[in-house]
């Protein structure tokens, strides 16, 4: 790496997108909205809104302002898949009892976190010498009312979370639940992100989702 452009304040004149000055209005279709646009690459964007900190590798939770980069974005052929192998969707697994969510896993370099406390958001996205993106997965189980459930769920609330940090082992990773789940309906979701936790991106706009979702019932013996 150039450490001029690593340690550098300035913007280098090789790495301005001069679309970013087009709000896309020119070919309005029905409800768009036009774009924010900039002609330095939105580096002080940050400053348009004081009132909110600058992120800073935190979590910070009552909102921030990111001023990194999104960095590499994977080409359609490296966009990142997965399959939850189990629980397999409608299934069921015997409540307050271990069990081990297996999901399998491709175009994604698994094994790559850093630290989510310091370097959250603080680094673009980077993707190997294959196309891949550097990154890991996650999975989050969240209870529902029922399988029918059509409210939306709370965010801040779920049974189960756990960073899938290790790297896949034949194309699958894993989270032990060690405990088990009371009885109950639930969902079962993945979240897959990039080394510095942020979601993956990819070079489309319109493609299949990235992540997967089971529905399935913790259920009394």
């Amino acid at each position: 790496m150039d450490l001029w452009i690593d340690f550098s304040q300035a913007l280098d004149p090789s790495v301005i997108a001069t679309g970013f000055e087009n709000d896309g209005q020119s070919q309005p279709e029905a409800g768009q909205v036009a774009s924010k646009t900039s002609s330095n690459n939105f580096i002080n964007f940050c400053a348009t809104v004081p009132q909110l900190p600058i992120t800073n590798g935190q979590q910070v939770k009552t909102g921030s302002c990111n001023p990194a980069p999104m960095g590499v974005i994977a080409a359609t052929t490296n966009m990142p898949s997965c399959k939850f192998v189990f629980p397999t969707n409608g299934g069921n697994v015997a409540a307050n009892t271990a069990f081990t969510v297996q999901m399998a896993i491709s175009n994604l370099g698994t094994g790559n976190f850093v630290n989510a406390e310091q370097n959250y958001f603080a680094a673009p996205q980077f993707t190997d010498s294959s196309g891949n993106i550097q990154g890991h997965s996650h999975v989050v189980i969240e209870q529902l009312d029922s399988m029918t459930q059509t409210t939306p769920t709370d965010p801040t609330k779920f049974a189960f979370f756990k960073g899938l940090n290790s790297a896949a082992v034949n194309g699958v990773l894993t989270a032990d639940v060690t405990s088990g789940l009371p009885a109950g309906t639930y969902r079962i979701a993945s979240i897959n992100s990039a080394a510095n936790h942020q979601p993956v991106l990819v070079a489309v706009a319109q493609h299949g989702s990235l992540d997967d979702m089971v529905y399935v019932c913790i259920c009394l013996s």
